[in-house]
């Protein structure tokens, strides 16, 4: 184009006196002679008057005077031709800067476009770092190293939360004490340092790095944290890697601060369940810790089923192990609309009503020759066992069939009340007292049914209410057979069973594991248990339980990454 109109200005003088453009002192287009040569502005018939490239480049638009034209006409057309193709230049360099800026903003919208869905997929920290230095290192920025640090909850102390291109076991941590990072993390302002050895605020925290970008990433409030990306070379930052950056860091601003406070609201709710469920089991001693193991050993269960992949109908997700892990924590939780002295019987009678048992046989053996003392260690021997004797039970209820007549008075030795505690063939509890604890699963389901739970667990209410279900029909409370009972209460089932008869009850002592196994064979071949779910519990006993050790020391948040030893 600039040869074109040198071209045209050149017909315009009459094809007489050529002209040249020159760029930095050399001559780059010549029109009306074929030699670069003569255009030197220090001859006496030649002149010059400067253009301008750019703001850091320059030239002139030289002319050579010959015959016919004089010194004045050259001035008029060399300013003329001067002017045209310095309006022409600004021209061109205002196009190109409106196509560059569009070209930035089109890809700083593209990079929302693709960076947004990836980075505000979830409300857990650790997946929101993850996911926004991925998005660094998809980009191709300069620089091999990265890491994010981001601010402890409650404290003014950075931490690494993701880091990548240095040697595992690396300690990063020296980055946040160093002057250039709290300068940049109080300011809010991105940077760019592309020599750090001549940065008085670097004292080589970290050796061997030789540039850095660093870009925080703020809430309205605060800096939550910085996004770093470094190199041991030098010179490799632009701003337009800045403004990058900086577009990601502001896609991640929001997730950031949301999953400082969803994470805030989960401990909460976590602390609040495990409150819940401690003030369940602390009304009996006997269940301490209850409610907690079995959401252990629930959780580890899927887990095991989810490595297995053919002990199951389905696999777990994420979700569905968060939603097992708090109905395992809640399943007992109707416990608290139980009564006291059922919930905690650890006899047929009470001790107290045992006393009156003794006085009224003492008074019966100062009238007859009954003998009261045998007669009262017989019927304290059956208060006690969970399965009595058959002549134990047999003497009880000829005993409450006797009758004294003494002075025109009755008494009976044992009353109707009495005798259906004590003659009951299993267990403590009379039917209706049997019936007031199979209540809880109902119960559970009543009170929970109100508490808005984060995430979507659809299933944790089913999972409560039915984990007394049996697949025969003879669980409780809704008597619920084979496929009406979902996948995860009878996984429940099994694993409440383990750890009830592994511990120590008021009414028996703990089983060992051989003990527990097979009880929990024979209720699986009675078709009370889910048998392939039994076999493979049975099968992966050692493992279920070493992870559930596990499961105690991981963050609800995490419990998919429970069999990945090394990341815990």
């Amino acid at each position: 184009m600039l040869r074109n109109i040198l071209r045209r200005a050149h017909e315009l003088a009459g094809g007489k006196s050529p002209l040249a453009i020159t760029y930095e002192g050399e001559v780059v287009i010549v029109e009306g002679t074929d030699s670069y040569d003569g255009f030197s502005e220090a001859l006496p018939n030649v002149l010059s008057v400067p253009i301008q490239f750019d703001i850091i480049h320059g030239g002139s638009v030289v002319i050579q005077l010959n015959d016919g034209c004089s010194p004045e006409e050259g001035e008029r057309l060399l300013d003329f031709i001067g002017y045209s193709i310095q309006e022409l230049i600004d021209m061109e360099q205002a196009r190109r800067s409106i196509a560059e800026e569009a070209l930035s903003k089109y890809r700083e919208l593209a990079l929302l476009h693709r960076s947004v869905p990836n980075i505000n997929t979830s409300l857990v920290m650790r997946d929101v770092v993850r996911a926004l230095i991925d998005e660094c290192r998809r980009e191709n920025y300069p620089g091999e190293l990265g890491m994010i640090f981001l601010l402890e909850p409650g404290s003014k102390q950075y931490r690494l939360a993701v880091q990548y291109g240095f040697p595992f076991g690396s300690n990063l941590q020296p980055m946040a004490d160093s002057d250039l990072f709290i300068e940049v993390a109080e300011a809010g302002h991105g940077e760019i340092i592309n020599d750090l050895d001549k940065d008085t605020r670097w004292a080589g925290e970290l050796p061997g790095l030789g540039a850095m970008i660093i870009i925080p990433i703020a809430s309205p409030n605060r800096c939550e944290g910085l996004l770093i990306l470094a190199s041991e070379n030098k010179g490799l930052f632009e701003a337009a890697h800045r403004r990058s950056l900086s577009t990601l860091a502001s896609v991640a601003e929001i997730s950031v601060s949301n999953s400082f406070n969803f994470e805030g609201v989960q401990k909460l709710m976590n602390a609040i369940l495990q409150a819940l469920a401690e003030a369940i089991d602390s009304r009996d001693p006997f269940t301490a810790g209850h409610s907690e193991r079995v959401a252990h050993l629930a959780v580890a269960f899927a887990h095991v089923l989810n490595e297995k992949g053919d002990c199951a109908e389905m696999t777990f997700s994420d979700e569905d192990l968060k939603e097992i892990y708090y109905a395992g924590i809640l399943h007992d939780v109707g416990k608290i609309g139980i009564k006291e002295d059922v919930l905690t019987k650890r006899t047929r009678l009470s001790s107290r009503h045992m006393d009156v048992v003794k006085a009224r046989f003492q008074l019966l053996g100062q009238f007859s020759d009954f003998d009261w003392s045998s007669a009262f260690e017989t019927v304290s021997s059956v208060n006690k066992a969970m399965t009595p004797e058959e002549g134990d039970l047999k003497f009880v209820k000829e005993l409450g069939e006797k009758v004294l007549h003494e002075g025109g008075a009755r008494l009976s030795y044992l009353y109707d009340d009495e005798l259906e505690h004590l003659l009951l063939k299993y267990g403590n509890l009379t039917m209706d007292e049997r019936k007031e604890i199979q209540r809880h699963p109902a119960e559970s389901e009543r009170i929970l049914q109100h508490i808005p739970m984060h995430g979507n667990y659809n299933n944790m209410l089913a999972i409560i209410r039915q984990h007394h279900e049996r697949l025969d029909g003879s669980g409780y409370p809704d008597g619920l057979k084979a496929d009406e009972i979902i996948i995860q209460s009878r996984m429940m089932a099994i694993v409440d069973i383990y750890d009830a008869v592994t511990q120590e009850r008021h009414y028996k002592p703990a089983y060992t594991r051989s003990e527990a196994v097979k009880i929990l064979k024979k209720d699986a071949e009675a078709g009370r248990l889910d048998h392939e779910l039994t076999a493979c519990f049975l099968e992966n006993l050692e493992r279920i339980e070493a992870l559930s050790e596990r499961v105690k020391i991981t963050r609800v948040s995490h419990l998919s990454e429970i069999g990945n030893f090394s990341t815990l």
